[in-house]
């Protein structure tokens, strides 16, 4: 990195003669490109948004070989401003050569801003291109236009591509090119190793490395934190932790370290002791934020852990945060997978005092439960205030609580669902219709199955061939001659519907 550093200097600045251009090849016998995979860089056609002029200039880049680029660009009379250049350079990262072209045929006709510069070191290092990179950013020191954002493209271009060790290598070389080492180019190395999957520790070797030269902040701590919640790395966790709170303190603008920590705690299955450090954070009127109750709960809900689910929800509550109707819903659904209905309603009632409205899945969900729970004169209750709030159940539901209703010995409840359901066409009516039936069926009301049957055949409503046979046996059980006839004339209509 350092031979790089002392090779002879290749301007990209306006006032270099065309006839002895600067020496960015992309590529090169001397260079050796470790491209991403080219779809994960977007292009003009995939952008319904892109400029008139830009897209010209796009399809020019694509459609032309590098060696008559710049007659073809020229060929426009598009004045290359550096708005357009922007939207051109962040649609070429798929063709660094055609863009280093562009970006050269640019900065002839006017003067490139820090923003264009800035976007080809990007562009360059994401290919893997970092000689040329370096050419970009050593132009950019002799324009006057380098800055602190080239460096952290040249640590993002590095760490996308697995070269941590020159990516530090190119932080130890920022004060030659004039920019300070800071804690904030600390911050974005950090953020580019973390970015990738399980490297925290190549991370906090250079952390280790760089901390007594350069103060860590609390974003440091957090970025740290952060790798080692994707991680799933407890010890590491703590730790770092440890070492935040002596280093820097305990504030409340630390939300983001203190989401990261708790989280890996509780994903690490150590809930107590995520819950001892909300106590300590309570009492120094500090707490994690919104996220990380939302991301524990969901962690202790796929656990089935209801008796922590409820500390970690009273905990919040006590932190003034607002959780939200998913929130909601999810702790009701866990209650209702335990049969807690009680805790189910307790939740519901509390809804309206954070400002969060039941919807239908929350409506629904305890409806389900009190089906399941035969808890029959509660369902029917329940089923009046959905209606009421215009959240109806849904068919299932009305299939099965049909069902619930006969086997409870309520058919008047039963009439009310199917009735409902028919009038307000709550589709599909099969399944409930053929409940409805059987219920019937099983309460020997003939007269009033053979009328519902007629109807429901008329309405194009489909009776199964299994409520059929139902039918077929409680009607030959009664006996009656003209029973029987009923049940003849019945089939009848089913056979030809």
């Amino acid at each position: 990195m350092e031979a790089i550093a002392r090779k002879p200097s290749y301007s990209l600045s306006t006032s270099v003669p065309l006839e002895n251009p600067p020496r960015i090849i992309p590529y090169s016998s001397s260079q050796t490109s470790t491209q991403q995979p080219q779809h994960q860089f977007p292009t003009y056609l995939e952008n319904p948004d892109v400029s008139p002029m830009a897209r010209i200039l796009c399809e020019i880049l694509t459609k032309n070989p590098p060696q008559g680029l710049e007659n073809a660009l020229s060929s426009t009379l598009i004045k290359p401003t550096p708005e357009i250049v922007e939207e051109v350079l962040n649609l070429s990262f798929r063709s660094p050569a055609a863009a280093v072209v562009f970006f050269r045929w640019a900065g002839m006709i006017q003067k490139h801003s820090a923003s264009c510069w800035n976007l080809m070191v990007d562009l360059l290092g994401k290919n893997g291109l970092f000689e040329s990179m370096w050419d970009v950013i050593r132009s950019m020191k002799q324009e006057g236009v380098l800055s602190m954002a080239a460096f952290v493209s040249a640590f993002r271009g590095y760490c996308s591509l697995d070269k941590f060790n020159e990516a530090v290598m190119a932080f130890d070389l920022m004060e030659r090119y004039g920019i300070q080492a800071d804690v904030v180019a600390v911050n974005s190395l950090l953020s580019a190793i973390c970015r990738k999957d399980n490297e925290t520790t190549k991370a906090l070797e250079f952390f280790e490395r760089i901390k007594t030269r350069i103060p860590p902040d609390a974003d440091s701590y957090s970025i740290l934190l952060e790798g080692w919640e994707k991680e799933g790395n407890v010890a590491k966790a703590k730790k770092t932790f440890g070492e935040m709170v002596i280093r820097v303190g305990w504030s409340p603008q630390n939300e983001a370290a203190y989401n990261a920590f708790l989280t890996t705690l509780v994903r690490g299955s150590q809930v107590d002791e995520a819950i001892k450090f909300l106590e300590i954070m309570k009492g120094k009127n500090c707490s994690p934020g919104l996220k990380f109750f939302s991301d524990a709960l969901d962690t202790l809900i796929e656990l089935n852990d209801t008796a922590h689910v409820v500390v970690l929800w009273d905990m919040m509550a006590s932190s003034r945060l607002l959780p939200n109707l998913r929130m909601f819903n999810s702790i009701i659904a866990l209650l209702c997978d335990n049969n807690d209905i009680d805790g189910a309603f307790s939740f519901l009632d509390k809804m309206v005092f954070y400002g969060v409205f039941p919807d239908s899945l929350t409506y629904n969900t305890i409806f389900q439960c009190l089906i399941k729970n035969k808890r029959v004169r509660e369902a029917g209750g329940f089923f009046f205030e959905m209606v009421k709030n215009e959240w109806p159940p849904t068919h299932s539901n009305c299939a099965a609580a049909i069902k619930m209703f006969f086997d409870g010995y309520d058919p008047q409840m039963a009439g009310e669902i199917w009735t409902y359901m028919f009038r307000n066409h709550v589709l599909p009516l099969e399944e409930s219709s053929n409940a409805f039936l059987i219920g019937l069926c099983d309460m020997g009301r003939l007269t009033e199955l053979r009328r519902l049957a007629e109807k429901m055949l008329d309405r194009n409503i489909g009776i199964k061939e299994s409520t059929m046979a139902k039918l077929k046996h409680a009607f030959n059980k009664d006996g009656r001659s003209t029973t029987r006839d009923a049940y003849d004339s019945l089939i009848r209509k089913w056979k030809s519907s």
